[in-house]
């Protein structure tokens, strides 16, 4: 825990996510904290939603990209149904999540509803990234992600959220699509970081799906800049070996026939 304290006095903190180990070495010379996100049911599987991310998806995903870390904060989603229903569930699966992938942290979606899974893992040593606001898995279509804090019950209740994970031991919190007004109120209450994800730049850092950064598919979220278009330059390195195809086979022929010879 003293290491993530160092790290974390940084500011701002750059966050990505990976889901294999050569993302992660590379982010790992210039992020904070690599995320091994519950997004890699969409980014990897194709799903429309995290919903159906499995433990065993997160262990093996973590155990790859734990490979590639040397450095960076490496933290792990706990996927929807390991930790909400009981707080002995929840630390069932993070002690496994944790002993398997040698993470350096876990992070749980949700707020006061949760308290009891985060006091219990924070009593067992296990490091805690909170994650408030917008939580994707407990939406069930895509269409539905939204920003909050538009209306006073939602920014009251994302702030009450703030104040609980705060309390019961989380180390840091993700602010996910809140309007800016909410944002500014979060940071000036906030005694952690907070780490926004479609959440302006005011916060203490910010969060991306590295594949949205990089540009592999056709839309992404309005918050993302593009630093990249791998997807264009993938089908142009594709077509490229298209075209390159018939001269390799005919090299190879030729020197299967001299080898014949």
């Amino acid at each position: 825990m003293k290491r993530i304290k160092l790290i974390l006095k940084k500011r701002p903190l750059v966050c990505l996510t990976a889901n294999n180990i050569y993302t992660a070495e590379i982010l790992d010379n210039f992020c904070d904290i690599i995320l091994v996100g519950d997004s890699l049911g969409m980014v990897v599987y194709g799903e429309n939603t995290t919903s159906k991310v499995t433990l065993d998806m997160m262990i093996g995903h973590g155990k790859a990209v734990r490979k590639g870390i040397k450095k960076s904060i490496m933290v792990v989603d706990m996927p929807k149904g390991t930790y909400e229903k009981s707080s002995l569930l929840a630390l069932k699966n993070a002690k496994k999540i944790r002993k398997l992938t040698r993470c350096d942290a876990l992070k749980l979606e949700g707020g006061t509803e949760i308290i009891k899974s985060i006091k219990i893992l924070k009593k067992n040593n296990i490091p805690v990234m909170s994650h408030i606001g917008l939580q994707p898995q407990k939406i069930s279509n895509k269409k539905k992600f939204r920003v909050l804090g538009k209306k006073k019950v939602e920014e009251k209740k994302v702030i009450n959220d703030l104040i609980s994970v705060e309390k019961a031991g989380s180390f840091a919190v993700v602010l996910e699509s809140v309007t800016l007004n909410l944002t500014k109120k979060i940071n000036k209450i906030s005694k952690i970081p907070v780490i926004g994800i479609g959440a302006s730049k005011n916060c203490d850092g910010q969060i991306l799906v590295t594949e949205d950064l990089l540009g592999l598919f056709e839309k992404s979220p309005k918050f993302v800049k593009r630093y990249e278009n791998l997807r264009y330059k993938i089908k142009i390195a594709a077509k490229k070996e298209g075209k390159d195809i018939p001269k390799i086979l005919k090299k190879e022929i030729r020197r299967s026939i001299k080898w014949s010879l």
